[in-house]
């Protein structure tokens, strides 16, 4: 499950970065950029959320000890 939860992470990490490239920070809330802008922060929270995922499970573990 570890190693499943860092694949996800990986790959919400790869399409921040190629939806960063998509930016048009002339035009940032207009046509690609607005989808690419989108794009960034839902795989920015999607990090976050794999983080916590990842810190609850080592938690959980530590509990049961």
């Amino acid at each position: 499950m570890k190693i499943f939860i860092y694949v996800l992470i990986a790959v919400a990490a790869g399409l921040v970065i190629y939806n960063a490239t998509e930016l048009d920070f002339n035009n940032l809330l207009e046509g690609d950029s607005s989808v690419a802008l989108i794009s960034i922060l839902a795989g920015l929270c999607a990090i976050l959320m794999l983080g916590i995922l990842l810190i609850s499970k080592k938690i959980a573990a530590k509990t049961k000890k």
